[in-house]
């Protein structure tokens, strides 16, 4: 009996996962001097996700390091920037162009950060791996 109750709690557990997520050159320098401790998306992952490699848009188009996720939260635009507007590393301006037109939002919480001292290629990461138009799971 105990078996089937833990086989149908690992049916019905998510993943953990790993995303590589495109970030802006200027924000990823920023995640990794500290001054930004919160990345935003639009929606919601449908995984829980442990680890994000940071792959900074062109010019660079390269991956430049990885973060923990400490933290996801999700509420109304308003209520989140009040929440994280000291880390954002955006201006408001910024934040509510983003967000224009949404009921929720969602903060990725930054924790600890790893800058990669020689930056990487996607496919060095994963054959076939392409720059994501927001992040894209790794397998």
């Amino acid at each position: 009996m105990s078996n089937d109750i833990s086989l149908n709690s690992k049916l019905f557990a998510k993943q953990i996962m790993k995303i590589i997520i495109s970030i802006k050159p200027e924000y990823a320098f920023r995640i990794f001097d500290g001054s930004k401790r919160f990345e935003f998306r639009k929606t919601m992952f449908a995984n829980e996700i442990k680890t994000a490699l940071i792959y900074a848009t062109m010019p660079l188009g390269k991956v430049m390091g990885e973060f923990e996720v400490k933290n996801i939260i999700v509420e109304n635009p308003a209520n989140l920037w009040e929440m994280t507007k000291k880390y954002a590393g955006v201006d408001r301006k910024s934040f509510d162009e983003y967000f224009y037109n949404r009921k929720s939002a969602v903060a990725i919480e930054i924790g600890s950060v790893c800058e990669y001292k020689l930056p990487l290629e996607l496919h060095e990461i994963q054959h076939g791996l392409r720059a994501p138009q927001s992040f894209s799971y790794l397998k």
